[in-house]
């Protein structure tokens, strides 16, 4: 444990070096928790999410950059300009690694600069360099560029072109294909002036305890590889591995909560040519993994271009094609096109978009056309379901702010308010954040996680899918509104937390329980007392405080919503057939669970059990 803070201020191009207090860290452990206690305590209430006084945190867990399995992510957090809530979203890959390498727990940014700036950051120094030469470029060429100034085994974080024009649903680019994608935080870098962060380290963090650091590295293996609900999509050959994360598109199809033609429905029917299957025989090229990841679900591909509208594509080669992508502009616009879904999801890596928001926001206008609420004239051309040329027009046209793709490049609820005229409807979004891959009238742990996500609509944040579809790590009824449901919802929502905040990947929760990451954390910071029960308390703590930040925001009760849709219209086919959405009687049961107040308050009691100090 390296136990520093980066702290840079961009208008006076300053910055110091701060230590990180043990005791603060068993408290919130690093990553997402870190994050939320020094945006809480730092952040002055009402502060515009794009103005200098906005802060930026970076921060790396304890385990990121260590010999743990797939430790290798780092969590950025906000205010996010989407939301108005608190932004936190997570990427893996190398670059938080490096960080971590390079000495630093967390870096905090504030200001902006007076012109295009990048950090860079290498042995022990940190300068503050000139932007300009890859400000406009797109993230692939950008990364080259940057490496090529700096050091070419360094790692890139950077946004795109989507960033710099401060879209609300831009994210954060790093290592070319990886993304901290939801919630806008590329706009807040953009507002900021700062493009990029390149980072070298190379300086692994060392276990307090070696010897049992070994043994519970072990114990984390040997569950990736034989856990009987979640080892067959862990560990080699399994699931993850053999199809990525698109060995979900049949699975959530077949339970009927694929969601379809902007959520009218939770079955596409032409899923197979979409699915993981389908790109194992067609065109992936190999797998790709994080750092010290086992179970490499990362898909390398061939996109194969073309001509859409007056634009021809190259065929070229990356990493593509991550189940919420494939949803997002495969059935959420009913298209069956993969090649064109291969594209589409590049293009949001290039430009620095969230394919989620993306792709929700463009089904969201499809919808719209569908209805005659807009028209050709409004758009420039047709915009029908499954026309795979219109989504690449449209999305180049949202990444660029030009003609109507300036009405969507701030998400769907900011579209909705410029349109009216009843618009609002069919923005499927909770707090301003577009609904993931899973229909909730099927599912009513994960619609129960989207409507109390803190940073609004996000699967990531309480995957309950894992025991309610996949049946990891048990299984139950998916239609199962009761007591035990929100109780498992609430257990899911705090062991991610904890999860985020030390540097794991959420799939090693398939198979790896608490325990075991309570072993891990006690081995690398020599806490010979640290238990599970503490980790999954640490994780409530978390969540409690990134609900007092958005409590602090004037978020109520009624923000822990769910797009009407889901909760009047019945599902019209498939296993759900019938079903609506229960949110308000498990809202109730959620907010007595939680020792929150019935406006979901987060009571003094809780406080003083949490030890949270406001």
């Amino acid at each position: 444990m390296f136990g520093k803070i980066l702290r840079v201020d961009l208008t006076s191009k300053s910055y110091e070096i701060e230590k990180l207090e043990e005791d603060f860290m068993r408290k919130y452990l690093g990553g997402r928790g870190l994050g939320a206690k020094i945006l809480y305590d730092e952040l002055k209430p009402g502060t515009d999410p794009l103005s200098p006084e906005n802060l930026f945190i970076i921060a790396t867990g304890i385990l990121t950059g260590s010999k743990a399995p797939s430790g290798s992510r780092y969590s950025i957090t906000t205010k996010s300009p989407l939301t108005g809530a608190i932004l936190s979203a997570n990427s893996g890959g190398y670059w938080g690694t490096h960080l971590r390498r390079a000495g630093f727990d967390a870096i905090i940014i504030k200001g902006k600069a007076d012109k295009p700036t990048y950090l860079w950051i290498h042995d022990n120094k940190i300068e503050f360099r000139d932007a300009l030469k890859v400000w406009g470029k797109k993230v692939i060429e950008g990364d080259d560029i940057l490496r090529s100034e700096t050091d070419e085994e360094a790692k890139v974080l950077q946004i795109g072109i989507a960033g710099e024009q401060m879209s609300h649903i831009a994210g954060v680019m790093n290592d070319k294909y990886r993304a901290a994608g939801r919630g806008g935080g590329g706009a807040v870098l953009g507002s900021k002036n700062l493009k990029a962060i390149v980072v070298k380290g190379e300086k692994e963090p060392k276990p307090a305890n070696p010897i049992q650091m070994r043994r519970a590295i072990d114990k984390t293996i040997k569950a990736l590889e034989t856990h009987p609900a979640g080892g067959g999509a862990t560990k080699e050959g399994g699931g993850l591995n053999s199809l990525g994360t698109a060995v979900l598109v049949n699975v959530i199809n077949a339970a009927g909560i694929f969601p379809t033609r902007n959520f009218q429905t939770g079955m596409f029917e032409k899923v197979e040519d979409i699915s993981g299957e389908k790109i194992a025989e067609t065109i992936l090229k190999k797998t790709v993994a994080c750092f010290r990841c086992p179970m490499e679900c990362g898909r390398w591909v061939t996109i194969k271009g073309g001509k859409y509208g007056d634009k021809e594509y190259p065929i070229t080669e990356g990493e593509s094609l991550e189940y919420e992508s494939i949803w997002a502009f495969g059935g959420e616009l009913a298209n069956n096109n993969l090649d064109s879904i291969a594209l589409a999801n590049y293009l949001c890596n290039e430009y620095g978009l969230d394919t989620i928001s993306v792709g929700v926001t463009i089904g969201f206008a499809m919808e719209l056309y569908e209805k005659g609420l807009i028209t050709k004239d409004d758009i420039g051309f047709e915009l029908e379901w499954g026309d795979a040329e219109a989504m690449i027009k449209l999305l180049e046209m949202i990444a660029h702010r030009e003609g109507f793709g300036e009405i969507l490049a701030d998400g769907s609820r900011a579209a909705a308010k410029k349109l009216g005229n009843g618009t609002e409807y069919y923005s499927i979004q909770v707090k301003g954040l577009e609904l993931p891959a899973y229909d909730p009238r099927g599912s009513f742990g994960i619609g129960l996680n989207y409507a109390t996500s803190n940073r609004g609509a996000a699967h990531v944040n309480g995957y309950t899918i894992a025991a309610e579809i996949v049946g990891a790590p048990l299984k139950v009824d998916p239609f199962d509104g009761g007591a035990d449901k929100v109780g498992l919802t609430i257990l899911f929502q705090d062991l991610t937390a904890a999860v985020d905040s030390i540097g794991e990947c959420l799939f090693t929760t398939f198979s790896v329980g608490a325990d075991e990451f309570a072993l891990l954390i006690a081995s690398m910071m020599g806490w010979k007392d640290y238990t599970a029960d503490e980790f999954i308390k640490t994780g409530e703590r978390i969540y409690a405080l990134e609900r007092l930040f958005n409590q602090r925001e004037g978020f109520k009760r009624e923000d822990d919503s769910l797009p009407e849709r889901l909760i009047k219209e019945k599902m019209p086919d498939g296993p759900a057939k019938g079903k609506t959405h229960p949110l308000e009687s498990m809202l109730n049961i959620y907010y007595e669970q939680r020792g929150y107040d019935a406006e979901g308050h987060v009571t003094k009691q809780k406080l003083n059990e949490l030890d949270l100090k406001i």
